[in-house]
């Protein structure tokens, strides 16, 4: 197998962003990632780590510990403190690019801070990732403010989300929205729907964490998902459990199998709802910094690497266990 460099110069890249734009239409109807359900349920989860607890390592050293640990490829942060900064894109995406495909990763996935389609960096980030063959991205998150009407914020939301929707189908590319605990936009997951069903769907939707989900959920998360399952592009595991912090209750994020998310119910769902997608493994509880994408841990690169394996090979038996 002959393998492309991708080691451009910025005026290279600029052409070759221009040639891959241009055929980006007639690619994207055949390119079988852009089915959000391109694997059968019987098949293994396509499982890649959220670059963030690796942000200690460059391009080279990420890739090869996700590689070693068995890793489809990496959820990429491109985004402000993110292994790759918005503004840098154009010349940094295709190193991490390079380094991923080096080991073996498959590079379709990546974090951003991107949500209004008419900015110049978050286009340009897109249309980057696009270029180099990216097909899924997490879009920013959004609040409502104080001062005005949910209803009106979240038809303002819509009317973003269609535009949004409009640039990813150009460029060949699935948005999708996290929803995350807390007093933010799509918290609850059914607000979440006024917003998403002013979209087609396939270009733009959900980025589901069931997380945060069992945490806003409680004993109805099943409903959510039921509800918001149209619009899934790509799924977000880690777990999570009540508990005292300094005198009062708050989530503490536990490794997977060890909270209250029922990871049996939930994939016996997801394979129920023929659900399988792009899957984005979060690794939050304590990994000496590495959790909260810190430059700087306090324990051994090794220790860390061996907490996120525990957690994948957890999925990996739960998922063909479920039935």
């Amino acid at each position: 197998m002959i393998k492309q460099s991708t080691n451009y110069s910025r005026r290279e890249f600029s052409k070759l962003s221009a040639m891959a734009l241009t055929a980006i239409p007639f690619m994207s109807f055949a390119n079988p990632l852009l089915n959000k359900n391109f694997l059968t349920p019987g098949d293994a989860l396509n499982v890649h780590l959220f670059s963030k607890h690796l942000q200690f390592l460059n391009y080279n050293d990420m890739s090869a510990a996700a590689a070693e640990m068995g890793f489809d490829g990496v959820d990429l942060t491109v985004r402000p403190k993110g292994h790759v900064l918005p503004e840098n894109v154009i010349d940094d995406l295709p190193k991490a690019v390079e380094a991923m495909k080096k080991h073996g990763l498959n590079p379709i996935m990546m974090s951003t801070n991107v949500w209004d389609a008419h900015n110049i960096v978050p286009k340009t980030v897109l249309e980057t990732a696009s270029a180099l063959g990216f097909t899924h991205y997490r879009t920013d998150w959004l609040k409502y403010p104080e001062d005005t009407p949910i209803a009106t914020s979240q038809a303002l939301y819509s009317k973003q989300a269609k535009e949004l929707e409009i640039l990813n189908e150009k460029l060949g590319l699935i948005g999708g929205y996290q929803n995350n605990s807390g007093m933010n936009v799509g918290a609850p997951v059914w607000d979440l729907l006024p917003i998403l069903e002013a979209t087609n769907g396939k270009y733009m939707g959900s980025q589901y964490d069931i997380r945060h989900a069992v945490i806003e959920g409680g004993e109805s998360w099943e409903l959510g998902l039921r509800r918001i399952k149209p619009y899934i592009n790509s799924i977000v595991l880690k777990d999570v459990k009540w508990g005292i912090v300094d005198g009062k209750w708050e989530p503490i994020n536990v490794p997977l199998g060890e909270g209250m998310v029922d990871f049996n119910r939930y994939f016996s769902l997801l394979k129920k709802y023929k659900i399988n997608v792009p899957v984005s493994l979060h690794v939050e509880y304590d990994l000496g910094g590495a959790e909260k994408g810190s430059n700087n841990i306090t324990i051994d690169k090794k220790e860390v690497f061996t907490r996120i394996k525990k957690d994948l090979l957890f999925i990996k038996e739960a998922w063909k266990n479920a039935e």
